[in-house]
């Protein structure tokens, strides 16, 4: 069932949001009827069901905020039933008691929005016009955030510092006496009082951080004594950081000085551990602090909205990357040609672009082979243990509605299906993690796979690791989780992790990279290889899955040009309609496959070949396509793009000498010359006009 996942959540949801609708009525019957008990239980009921969902259930709430029923709206209607059930009590008297009582609670209110007040100065005065991590930015006085429940958790604040008023006054609705209230209200009052005088203190000069002139002069000083040469240029959305994180360990090892430059803040904690200093810069105004630094050319793994942003600075160059290549479109988009050069694996993709004449001119398509995909291991035959271990690794259905796209809803259970019914195969299903966030479709056939293989793997039984490897797994995975986990304390802000993220430790990348080589090993040895197996976290990579296999069944996609770096045996499911042989006409990463129709009909045929590589019939054919994909192995692939990355610093050292020479002195650059009112027209304009579609 599609919605299946989803039920029992909106179930939760009706029913927290009918009790909370219940105890009002109880609080406002109760209320008008003078019966004291149920008004003490259904007010203080009220006050401890917010308490928890603010705490525990934060989303199911978030129905009731958006018909502004908030928290805040909430507590007021809820002190204001409170109000009118003590003046339905004889015992208090409205003048000389209630009076007061209301008075003051309304103080703990004004007192709560006034800390509220407080609370936006400090955010603001926190927020700086960048974002540093493994730099030093101590200059800029970074220090530690205040208490989240002052500064950012203003529901929690009122909910919290209101239970001693709520108390007090139940109190006095039992007893009659205006005492308890009194102190209730009073404890309150204190607590908003001596919260907002405490939060005041981040606007001190002691505690206050750069303004945003001193930080812009600190990044121009920055980048002055660092003097970078090449950068990699990142944009996009919570989904998309593995787009950059590929190319982490590409640009640490290029001659020269490193960077990484995002424009999201939340962006700079999504890419994993690195060596090289990273940047924040959300505005774009901002950005053109790097057109007269040392920086010479930027990598860009990825298009966005933001890239022709930074496409503006004329003294950097400009490399398109990207982070895959298959034979889709996507891997020719027109956007293309607003770089300098585009780099690209192996003669495969050159052809590509010149066939899909996108206006990319030939010179500027350069080869530079794939050097992440060195931990890929080479093919060394037959499978050596009992069982052929298969990768199914299908991608995701992308924008376009092709049903070629992605072999999970027309395929994919086909496949699986014929894959379990071998007792000799292993199964390893890794799904694109997009899998079904455009079509439904494909997400409910990603669920029925998974219970399928779930199933399957159920009925199998066999000898399994000692508890030793699952105690050696327990123990690789604490090390990594040390190395890679954010140590902060639940209030840090983004100026509390710069300060606790300056200057790296030395080497880290690398011991983070052998503590992951070391948790794979100890993750595979801690399964039976028996086991089926369904890999939907981050870890393992698929690098780590494609190690395992001994055939992967894939669509048409980056993941089979990668995986042809092993040469080993791949198929490619064809769900596109078309005949096989003009299925392997239009794309070229198909040549060297086996080709598998939707009803998975030729299965038994593949893994026979597989386990007898004599049957093999495209074992040359994968050498072939290897060498035209990804470019030949002599030079290393690392070697090509550092001679290429050079390369492109020499032609915009070339272009800086001529204008130097051809420009008269004093001609001021975009960022003197009023850039900043474009830029900002441009960011303010909520159509975006100005700016390409996310490619």
């Amino acid at each position: 069932m599609p919605f299946a996942g989803s039920i029992p959540r909106r179930i939760m949801q009706l029913s927290a949001l009918l009790a909370m609708f219940a105890v009002f009525t109880a609080q406002l019957v109760s209320a008008l009827l003078a019966w004291v008990p149920m008004f003490v239980v259904a007010s203080a009921a009220g006050l401890a069901l917010d308490l928890y969902l603010q705490h525990r259930r934060p989303l199911l709430l978030s129905i009731l905020s958006k018909v502004r029923f908030d928290v805040t709206v909430r507590q007021l209607l809820r002190d204001m039933l409170i109000v009118v059930g003590l003046l339905r009590i004889d015992d208090v008297h409205p003048l000389r008691e209630q009076a007061p009582l209301t008075s003051a609670l309304l103080c703990v209110y004004g007192l709560h929005f006034a800390c509220q007040a407080v609370a936006v100065l400090v955010r603001r005065t926190r927020t700086l016009p960048l974002v540093t991590r493994n730099i030093d930015a101590s200059a800029l006085r970074p220090s530690a955030a205040p208490p989240r429940i002052l500064a950012r958790r203003p529901g929690h604040r009122l909910l919290t510092f209101s239970v001693p008023a709520t108390t007090g006054l139940l109190v006095t609705a039992v007893t009659g006496e205006v005492y308890g209230g009194a102190v209730g209200v009073g404890v309150s009052i204190v607590l908003m009082a001596a919260g907002t005088g405490r939060l005041a203190t981040w606007l001190l000069p002691k505690k206050r951080p750069a303004n945003q002139e001193q930080t812009l002069e600190w990044l121009d000083g920055w980048l002055a004594e660092y003097r970078p040469t090449v950068a990699m240029y990142f944009s996009g959305g919570t989904t998309s950081a593995y787009q950059a994180i590929m190319w982490l360990s590409t640009l640490s090892a290029l001659d020269g000085k490193p960077l990484i430059v995002l424009r999201e803040r939340f962006m700079v904690q999504k890419i994993q551990a690195t060596d090289v200093p990273i940047i924040c810069i959300p505005k774009v105004a901002h950005m053109f602090a790097l057109e007269d630094s040392t920086l010479r050319m930027m990598l860009h793994p990825a298009n966005s909205g933001k890239t022709s942003q930074v496409l503006r600075i004329p003294s950097i160059k400009h490399a398109f990357t990207n982070h895959g290549e298959s034979d889709k479109l996507s891997s020719c988009n027109p956007y293309a040609k607003a770089y300098d050069e585009v780099w690209v694996a192996g003669p495969a993709a050159r052809e590509r672009y010149q066939l899909a004449e996108i206006g990319v001119a030939d010179k500027d398509v350069v080869e530079v082979g794939r050097p992440q995909l060195a931990p890929i291991r080479p093919w060394t035959g037959a499978p050596e243990g009992t069982y052929t271990t298969v990768l199914y690794a299908p991608t995701w259905e992308g924008w376009d509605g092709n049903p070629g796209n992605t072999s999970v809803v027309l395929a994919g259970e086909n496949l699986v299906r014929a894959l379990l019914d071998d007792d000799g195969v292993r199964l390893l299903y890794k799904p694109h993690p997009m899998t079904g966030s455009v079509d439904p479709e494909a997400g409910a056939a990603d669920r029925r796979i998974r219970a399928m293989i779930a199933e399957a793997a159920a009925r199998r039984s066999g000898p399994r690791p000692d508890l030793g490897a699952t105690a050696e797994l327990a123990r690789r995975t604490a090390e990594l989780d040390r190395l890679t986990s954010s140590d902060f304390r639940t209030g840090a802000d983004e100026l509390e992790r710069m300060m606790l993220q300056g200057t790296p430790e030395e080497d880290r990348a690398a011991v983070v990279a052998a503590a992951t080589e070391a948790w794979e090993a100890a993750y595979w040895a801690s399964f039976p290889e028996w086991e089926h197996r369904i890999v939907v976290t981050a870890r393992p990579g698929i690098y780590s899955c494609f190690n395992q296999a001994d055939l992967l069944i894939s669509d048409v996609s980056s993941v089979v040009s990668d995986y042809l770096h092993s040469e080993k045996p791949y198929a490619v499911a064809n769900t596109s309609g078309m005949p096989e042989e003009e299925f392997r006409a239009a794309f070229p990463t198909v040549r060297a496959a086996a080709v598998l129709t939707p009803d998975a009909s030729g299965i038994p045929e593949l893994l026979e070949s597989v386990r007898h590589p004599e049957k093999d019939p495209y074992k040359q054919a994968r050498a072939e396509l290897k060498e035209h994909l990804l470019g030949p192995s002599d030079p290393p692939s690392l070697v090509r793009f550092n001679a290429a990355a050079l390369a492109l610093c020499a032609k915009a050292d070339d272009r800086r000498d001529h204008m130097t020479r051809r420009l008269l002195p004093g001609i001021p650059g975009q960022r003197a010359t009023g850039f900043e009112a474009v830029s900002a027209e441009v960011e303010s304009d909520p159509s975006g006009s100005e700016e390409p579609a996310d490619a």
